[in-house]
Order: structure tokens, then sequence, then C-alpha cells
């Protein structure tokens, strides 16, 4: 496990680099032109940078083993870190709404040179492939706080390419495209805080983790297993927990359901990469129908 903390730290500190470098190229050069659609998607990088800092110290805390006041570890911190990356778009988001109306009120034309589309093609292939990068990574080392801000670089690619077809509008004549695109990009951001939360909200809510009929079926191939009910999982990827009844023959003897409950316990974990603890309520079968799931 720590391991894989140490895999996700080094990953978020590279991105953590490109990130600042694209953002800080964008929003100079935006601020020297006073394009106010590359500013936004500067800081739609910049925010890239900033929950890659959220990310490391969310990783920090959710890599420490657990505790007298945390038994099951701290690995919801990653979820946690994730959400206060969706609450800081949202922030950015409606930043750039301001920015983009008071844009159409006072009708500034922006200067767009060669230049302009140098950075903003040279950003957004950057862009491209950080998100691929991030996403591969994310899904391999099962880390929400990987896929999440790959989800958010996704979204500056699409920001980015926006900003550039607005440069080519603006050349031709057309300067409210400027805040126009500003506006799609805050838009664009908040979508993305929205999937975030939707998808690190699963495991802070113990939402369910795993196919109870694939559990149930596993179990019942245990020797000594009659049925297997009330199957509840939960957890975050790489760290699920499982409780479940396992009813056995009322005349097995104690030492015997134990040894029945520890087969349960290793099938499922040895089945199930994501399974780190199981935790098995033996009953006696008798009286009870055959339920599954």
């Amino acid at each position: 496990m720590k391991d894989r903390f140490d895999k996700i730290r080094r990953i978020l500190l590279v991105i953590l680099v490109l990130n600042l470098l694209v953002a800080i190229a964008k929003i100079v050069y935006g601020s020297f032109t006073d394009t106010l659609s590359i500013q936004a998607d500067g800081y739609h990088s910049l925010s890239d940078g900033i929950s890659n800092i959220v990310g490391l110290i969310g990783i920090k805390i959710a890599s420490r083993p657990p505790d007298r006041d945390h038994p099951y570890g701290h690995k919801k911190y990653e979820s946690l870190a994730s959400i206060g990356i969706a609450m800081m778009l949202v922030f950015i988001s409606f930043e750039l709404l301001h920015r983009s109306y008071e844009r159409f009120v006072t009708g500034d034309i922006p200067t767009v040179t060669t230049m302009s589309f140098i950075i903003m093609v040279a950003a957004m292939l950057i862009s491209i492939i950080i998100s691929i990068y991030e996403k591969r990574e994310g899904e391999k080392l099962g880390s929400d706080i990987l896929i999440a801000d790959s989800m958010h670089t996704k979204s500056d690619v699409y920001s980015t390419l926006a900003v550039i077809m607005g440069l080519v509008a603006i050349r031709a004549g057309y300067p409210i495209v400027d805040p126009l695109i500003a506006l799609i990009i805050a838009i664009v951001i908040f979508h993305a805080a929205i999937s975030i939360v939707r998808q690190s909200s699963q495991p802070l809510c113990d939402a369910s983790r795993m196919d109870n009929r694939s559990i149930a079926c596993l179990v019942g191939l245990v020797d000594g297993v009659v049925d297997c009910h009330n199957i509840r999982t939960r957890g975050t990827s790489g760290d699920v927990h499982i409780d479940l009844h396992v009813t056995v023959s009322p005349d097995m003897r104690t030492d015997e359901a134990h040894r029945v409950a520890d087969n349960v316990e290793k099938i499922l974990i040895d089945s199930f990469e994501d399974v780190t603890d199981v935790v098995v309520h033996i009953e006696p079968a008798s009286g009870r129908k055959k339920e599954q799931g």
C-alpha cells in the first residue's frame, strides 16, 4: 500500500510542475495582451496545479497506517481531497462568470498575435499528454485523486481548444467571442466539479462497491457454507471492506464454524484484488430459508 501512495505522489509532483508552467505562460501572456479567454484558461490550468497540491496533501494523510482513532485507516482522506478540488473549481467558475460579464459590458478588444496561437497549441498538447497519462495511472493504481485530476485536466484540453478557436474569431473581427469563450470555460469547469463530487462522494457515503451476487457465488463454494445473506461492501479503490452473514449447520462445532469463516475470508480476499478486510458473522441454518444477496 505504501508503494502505491509513493507512486501516486511522484506522479502528482511531475504533473504539478507541468501544470504550473502552462498556467504561468497563459496568465502572463493573457494579461499582457488583455485576452480574457487566455487568462481564463490560464486560471483553469492554475487550478490544475492547485488540485495537484491538494492531492499531494490528501495522499500524504491517506497513506498513514490505521491508528487508535482511525482503525479503518485514513484512505477516505483521498476522496475528501477530491471534494476539495471540486469546491475550488466551483469558486473559479463563478469568478470567470463575473469577469466574462464585465467584459461583455466594457467591450474591450484584446490583442491577438502569432505567439498567442503558439502558446495555446503547445499548452493544449501538454494537457492532452498529462490527461491520458494521469487517467491511465489512476486506473492502474485505483486512485480516486488521479482519476479526478485527469478529468480536470481533460476539461483543460477542451477549454484551450475553445480559446484557440476564439483567437481565430477575434482576428477575424469578432472580439465579442473573447468573453463568450471565457463564459464557456467557466461552464466546463463547473461541470468538471460536479463530476468529481459525484465520483468522490461514493466512498465517503459508504456506497456499495461490489456486486453482491458475485460474492454470494464465491462464498457458496466454501465447504460447510449453507448460504449467505446481508452482504455489504464499502470503501475506496484498493481498500474494499466486506461484511456478511454466513449460515452453517446447527450441528457444527464452534472451531469448525470458525474455520469456515476463515475460509470465506480467504476466498474473498484472494479472488478480489481490492478487498482488504472481510467480517463474517456465523449463524445456524436451522429455521432459515436459503437466501443469497
